[in-house]
Parts: structure tokens; sequence; C-alpha cells
């Protein structure tokens, strides 16, 4: 009889790639993958993971059971789903990723309507970008994902997931107090052409947006600088550095020294829950769902 713990390690070897990749996404240690990978090899009489330099790969027979394995928890996936539904309870672990400025601004108003609505579900976040929360979904690290694309760039979805929109983001220009249009009521990208500018890592979601929304108006982007979080980047600004573009959702205190300037095009963040369609009927995923939603709606209300 095969365990489904060692086939569910499985799998998460062939979605990763690694023994260390399999940890993270199952959150244990390697030492507890590779005991769980010989436990199978024993139980299946075969070869499943053969060395490739420093790491593993899998043999022929790892190759098909992992296809097989991959086939069995979407089942167990839909099995479990069919049983929420029946039973109608929200309760349980449900394990939800969201971008910083989510995870900052959105994430905690909805988790604590969900504490206080289903006290017996027990929700873990982490803060991931849209790219990963998307294949997290996929790989099955995580049940949804709060994700984000721009009204010019869409983030694609792939089949087999469901997306809902959220809150709709709009976010201003940051410059130096002493920038030539800070006394200005809008303005444009195009009249920050000669600017340098403070971006997001590259390979970043957002970061590519804004290069090609800066060269889509023929603007060749000055980037001087690379910062991951919102304040970084606005402290960066404040230093007289450089100008960005800063959401408005998760937006703390704004430094002494930042004017904020609306943009008279206006540009637009949309933030989505994603999640496996498999899952629609689990009323744990519906309720974190509809608490988000709510929270997405009390934001777009209180914000101009």
């Amino acid at each position: 009889m095969l365990n489904l713990e060692r086939l569910r390690t499985l799998d998460a070897l062939a979605r990763h790639g690694s023994v260390s990749g399999a940890a993270e996404g199952l959150h244990v240690t390697t030492s507890a993958v590779s005991q769980q990978m010989a436990k199978l090899e024993r139980e299946v009489g075969q070869r499943l993971l053969a060395r490739n330099g420093r790491g593993v790969r899998l043999t022929d027979a790892g190759r098909l059971l992992a296809d097989h394995a991959a086939r069995i928890l979407s089942q167990v996936q839909l099995a479990q789903s069919d049983i929420e539904a029946q039973r109608g309870a929200v309760v349980g672990e449900i394990q939800v990723s969201a971008f910083p400025t989510a995870a900052r601004g959105l994430l905690p108003a909805a988790l604590r309507a969900l504490r206080a609505d289903h006290p017996e579900l027990r929700v873990r976040t982490r803060e991931w970008e849209p790219e990963y929360g998307i294949r997290g979904v996929l790989r099955g690290d995580v049940d949804l994902a709060v994700v984000l694309d721009w009204n010019n760039k869409r983030l694609p979805v792939p089949g087999g997931l469901t997306r809902v929109e959220l809150l709709v983001d709009t976010p201003d220009l940051a410059m130096p107090v002493g920038h030539r249009l800070a006394d200005r009521a809008e303005a444009d990208l195009e009249d920050l052409a000669d600017d340098e500018w403070v971006s997001w890592p590259e390979g970043e979601f957002c970061h590519d947006w804004l290069v090609f929304t800066l060269r889509s108006k023929g603007i060749e982007p000055r980037i001087a600088h690379l910062a991951g979080e919102h304040h970084t980047q606005l402290a960066l600004v404040a230093a007289g550095l450089g100008v960005c573009v800063a959401p408005r959702l998760g937006r703390g205190p704004v430094p002494e020294g930042v004017r904020l300037v609306p943009v008279r095009q206006t540009m637009r963040r949309y933030v989505h829950a994603v999640w496996r369609t498999d899952a629609d009927r689990r009323p744990s995923v519906r309720a974190v769902v509809a608490a988000l939603r709510t929270a997405g709606r009390e934001l777009n209300g209180t914000s101009a």
C-alpha cells in the first residue's frame, strides 16, 4: 500500500526539482524528505532518485510514479473539497500568500474578520510576489494567493485557476519636495522622462511593468536604484535620489521630503485572489475570499 504522505513528498520533489525545494514547500527538513523517499523506494522496490551532480533527479520509475502521485493528490483535493462542502463548516487550515503591500494593507482586516467569524479556521500566511504566488497555488504550496496586475500589463493566470478581483489601487508619483513638479495638482509620466527612477528589484512583475510602461511612452528608463520595500523607495526619494511610483495600498506615513502627485492619465493596479478551481467547493476557501472581498471594498470606499 502506497503511503499518501510519501507520495506527497515525491510530488513536491518533482515540482520543485530539488530536495531543498521540496523541503521548503512541505515545511519540513531536508532529512525528512530524504527519509520519506527512502521509505517510498523500499515500498515500491525500485530506485526513484538518482544522483545528479550535487543534487538528485527522478529515475524513469520516479517520473512514472510522480505522474500518478500528482493525479492521486488532485483526487484527494477534490475529496477534501467535497467533504468540507457537505459538512459546510469553515474549519481546518488554509495557506495564503500575498504580495507585500497587500500583506500589509489588505490581509490584517481580512484575517481579523476570519478569526472572529470562523474561530476554528487556522489561516497561515506568507509574503510572495505575484509570480511566486501563482506558482505556489499551482504546486499546492498555498491554497490561495493575493496577486496584482496593472491596467496596461496583465498577469497571466494559467488554466485550472480561478481569479476574482478584490480591489483597485490607484498609485501616485512620489518625488522630492524640491522637484520642479512637486507643486502640481497632477503630472504625467512623460513629465519625468529625464528623471532618475527608484524601482522594484529586477525580475519582479512591477519592475517589468515600470520599464514596459515608460518605454511604451517613448521614455528609456533611467533606473538608478532598486528596492523591494516601498518604505525604502520613499526614503531614497526623500533624499533627492529619484522619483518612484507609490501605491496607496498598504502605504504608511510618507517621509518628510516626499511629495505625492496624482497621475493625470490614471494608473491602476488590480488586486486579485487566485485559487485552484477544484477547490471552489471548500467552505474555507470561500470564507477567505469573502473576507478579502469585504476588506477590499472597505479600502476602495475610503480611498480616492
